[in-house]
């Protein structure tokens, strides 16, 4: 297995920073399911996929991230599968600009707002307690929620941006953009590096990602399992 933890993203979080967050055991992990639905096993060995299978919830699913196509565990079957891009920020992060909006921090108070905004731009997999992988910031006008950004996944040293949500109507205001390039000096602040994933066929995300600084790094694979 590739020593590179951005290689298999799922399986080094849940065995490093967000350790905490893992369910399973040394042969398969998933994520509390409040965070999301993602899950990693240990290697493609026959013990680790039934590890894996057993992670999958009664009428829900699991979502695999890896670097190579992953085989269908035992027992399971295929609800979709995908390609990633995979990219990672080169230099300082984007200045904020004279005419980005005001950025303001997000926390428990805004969750219901924010995972309705989650459910109607579908940035990807949302649940009861996404909010709270790390720092989230939105933009808000007559106190509506328009916009967001925050942080999920953790390797050393690197931080993902994630969570990128806008209202239909308020789209084409730079929003995005300018929330993103918050959450990316937010991390550099910290010492560490963004990086992000993006359907590999939406190329008007990857154009703005480009914009921003991020560069391709490799694609991933996307397969969601189900019993």
């Amino acid at each position: 297995m590739s020593a590179h933890p951005l290689d298999r993203p799922i399986w080094s979080i849940l065995s490093g920073r967000q350790a905490h967050l893992a369910q399973g055991d040394a042969r398969a992990v998933r994520i509390d399911r409040d965070y999301g639905p993602f899950g990693a096993a240990s290697d493609t060995g026959a013990a680790a996929q039934a590890a894996l299978a057993a992670l999958v919830p009664e009428g829900g699913e699991l979502w695999l991230v890896e670097g190579e196509a992953w085989p269908l565990p035992p027992g399971t079957r295929e609800v979709k599968r995908a390609i990633l891009t995979q990219m990672v920020a080169e230099g300082p992060p984007p200045e904020p600009r004279a005419d980005d909006p005001f950025i303001v921090p997000l926390g428990e108070a805004d969750a219901a707002e924010m995972t309705a905004l989650a459910e109607h731009a579908k940035p990807g997999p949302w649940g009861p307690k996404t909010h709270l992988y790390g720092p989230f910031f939105g933009v808000r006008e007559q106190g509506r929620l328009l916009a967001m950004a925050g942080q999920r996944m953790l390797v050393p040293g690197m931080a993902e941006v994630s969570g990128v949500a806008t209202w239909a109507d308020c789209l084409g205001r730079g929003l995005a953009r300018a929330l993103i390039g918050h959450v990316m000096r937010a991390m550099a602040q910290r010492g560490e590096t963004p990086f992000l994933h993006s359907y590999a066929d939406n190329e008007g995300a990857i154009a703005l990602y480009e914009s921003l600084g991020f560069r391709e790094r490799r694609q991933v694979h996307v397969l969601v399992i189900a019993r």
